[in-house]
Order: structure tokens, then sequence, then C-alpha cells
């Protein structure tokens, strides 16, 4: 079973199998439409003419990268703010994990332990972080000690909170009925 974040077969088998893309579409989804967020770096793979990695990414000269993601269509809605995120996480993924992104989550003793070292992830709030921690253990079998405590709500199994919960077109409608309700209870919470 592959990811289905993008809804584009490429960008979703290089999400599956490349622990960086995932990582970098999970930082440039905010503000701009998911599937556009998670072909993002198959896009960027693209761009560069070759895979992602963590240390060449780190050390690319910030304005090239920024150009990188400026290239119509641009690759996020703000891309030069995006482009020194996705750098400065690059740059903590090579001091901290040996330049291997798989590590954040594969050398992790338990679900809390993993939840920080996401969290710690430059453009990973509380929220995001436990919703990249429930996306390992539900759909890629990421599963430390307490890893569903540890990112709870989002690790509770039938819910459609999150891209978490995301296998094909029809969980994702769900999803986005779920954010949908979740916005309107606010607005009338706040009323």
């Amino acid at each position: 079973m592959g990811l289905h974040l993008s809804q584009i077969d490429e960008a979703d088998v290089l999400l599956t199998n490349d622990p960086l893309a995932l990582l970098i579409g999970m930082v440039l989804d905010q503000q701009i439409p998911l599937e556009r967020a998670f072909a993002a770096p198959h896009e960027l793979t693209r761009r560069l003419g070759q895979p992602l990695d963590a240390e060449e990414l780190a050390k690319h000269d910030p304005d090239a990268f920024g150009a990188i993601f400026s290239q119509p269509p641009a690759l996020h809605r703000f891309p030069g703010s995006m482009a020194k995120r996705v750098q400065a996480m690059c740059q903590i993924i090579v001091d901290a994990y040996d330049g291997d992104a798989a590590r954040v989550w594969t050398t992790a003793a338990d679900g809390k332990e993993l939840l920080k070292r996401v969290a710690a992830l430059p453009g990973f709030g509380t929220q995001k972080a436990k919703i990249f921690v429930a996306l390992l253990g539900k759909q890629l079998g990421v599963t430390p000690p307490g890893w569903r405590e540890a990112c709870a709500p989002f690790g509770d199994e039938g819910s459609f909170r999150s891209i978490a919960d995301i296998i094909d077109v029809s969980t994702r409608d769900q999803v986005r009925e779920y954010k949908k309700q979740m916005k309107a209870a606010a607005k009338a919470g706040s009323a």
C-alpha cells in the first residue's frame, strides 16, 4: 500500500519511498491545497534534475533554491519562505540524523520521542507533528510503543480528521468534510 496524498501516481510513489520527500510535502502542507503540497517534492526533484538529498539541499545556495521554488508554477504560495524552511529542515536532518530523513522515526524509542523529534523540525507545530506521527503509524507501519497516544486524536482508528486518514479520493473528501464541519463549529462558537 502506498500513499495517495498528491493524487498523482509518480508523486505519491516518491512520497511513499522517499522519507525526505514526505517530510518536505508535510512542511509545504499549509495555506495551499494538500494535493499541491504533496506533489511539490516530485516537481522539486524534476527541477533539480536529481533525487532529493538532505545534505545537497541544505548546502544549496539559498537564493538559487528560492528561485527553484519560485519558478512558475511556484511550489508554494510563499515560495521564498518555504524554500528557507525546507533548507532549515534539511540542515537539521544532516546535523541530527546523518542526512537520513527516515532516522527521524526509525531511531525513535517510543511515540513520545517520535512526536518530540517531528515537532522540533521547522514548520511542524504540535498539531502538524501529531498528524505526521499518525500518518507514519496508520499508513507506513511506523508504530513505536505509545504512538497512538502521542498523536491523539489523529491516531484514532476509523477517523477522518487529517491526511493520516487519506487513502483515496473518497477518504480525502471525508477529511475535507470533517475539516469543514470543524471550521463551521468554531465559527459558530466564536459568534
